[in-house]
């Protein structure tokens, strides 16, 4: 089993930055891949970027540019900056670590983020 917990998020303007942290604890070795989704009222919950332990990242298109995703494996925390927010950013953002063969997926409690215009 995995556990993660979120930290950062909140209300911030238009144009403004925001840090969310993620950390792992459990059976950590097992986890490949970690990330960010998010989900916005009424729609369905899409990746936002993820990592894999190899420090590949990869992003949602409308966030390449402005969103940062980083991870420390030593600490099994991963790391979303996110930059130049627009309110169409604005979603609860879940953690998600994914399993080495790709059969188990684990997430965290949420984060809302709010972007006012």
């Amino acid at each position: 089993q995995v556990q993660l917990v979120e930290s950062g998020g909140g209300l911030v303007q238009a144009g403004g930055s925001l840090r969310l942290s993620c950390a792992a604890s459990g059976s950590t070795v097992t986890i490949n891949a970690m990330g960010w989704y998010r989900q916005a009222p009424g729609k369905q919950r899409e990746v936002v970027a993820d990592i894999r332990r190899d420090l590949r990242p990869n992003y949602l298109d409308s966030v390449r540019g402005r969103f940062t995703i980083s991870r420390d494996n030593a600490k099994n925390t991963v790391y979303l900056q996110m930059n130049s927010l627009k309110p169409e950013d604005t979603a609860v953002y879940y953690c998600n670590a994914k399993t080495w063969n790709g059969a188990r997926d684990y997430w965290g409690q949420g984060t809302q983020v709010t972007v006012s215009s």
